[in-house]
């Protein structure tokens, strides 16, 4: 299994663009985490990029990710990616283990309320944007309400990193692909 064919994947269920950009973005940030401590970033990213996969032909909480496994698992996807994607949803009673499963966890949420905070810049950019601006929006729980903030900072907890130490990891992880997120400005 290699990017070109978790690619494949994506491109076979997903249609709606923004969530393509999601799992871009939590590719990013996976990537950023194997590299930086140590881990396979290829396994890493491809995990990322497929953790969403089946949302669009398994909209509900009963169904995604459940119901997704069995279709990775037929694509040939590693079985220690099919279980990181299983774990990343609270309501599957998977637990997280890995670092992997854990640093995927951490990254899902987190990359949604980045994403907004920019595109209610005037730049409409990652490139200028700090870790101190999404403090800023964090308090307004009306503000990308969709964003879990219990989630998001469980989630750091869990993967055993300081929460705004993390929103500025990811930042840096999704600035290198701005464009491709349509984050640039």
């Amino acid at each position: 299994m290699d990017r070109a064919d978790a690619l494949n994947i994506v491109h076979d269920y997903v249609k709606n663009e923004n969530l393509v950009k999601h799992m871009l973005a939590v590719e990013s940030a996976m990537r950023f985490y194997a590299v930086k401590i140590n881990e396979d970033q290829d396994i890493w990213g491809i995990t990322g990029i497929l953790h969403d996969f089946d949302w669009e032909i398994h909209p509900t909480l009963e169904q995604h990710p459940l119901a997704g496994a069995p279709i990775l698992r037929e694509r040939g996807v590693p079985e220690e990616i099919v279980r990181a994607v299983l774990s990343h949803a609270d309501h599957t009673g998977i637990t997280r283990q890995t670092r992997m499963e854990k640093a995927l966890y951490a990254c899902d949420e987190i990359t949604g309320l980045i994403t907004a905070v920019a595109l209610v810049r005037p730049s409409r950019s990652l490139l200028d944007l700090e870790a101190s601006s999404v403090k800023k929006k964090w308090k307004d729980r009306a503000f990308a309400a969709g964003a879990n903030r219990d989630e998001i900072a469980k989630a750091a907890l869990e993967f055993n990193i300081e929460l705004w130490e993390h929103v500025s990891n990811v930042i840096l992880a999704m600035r290198t692909i701005a464009p491709e997120l349509g984050l640039a400005g």
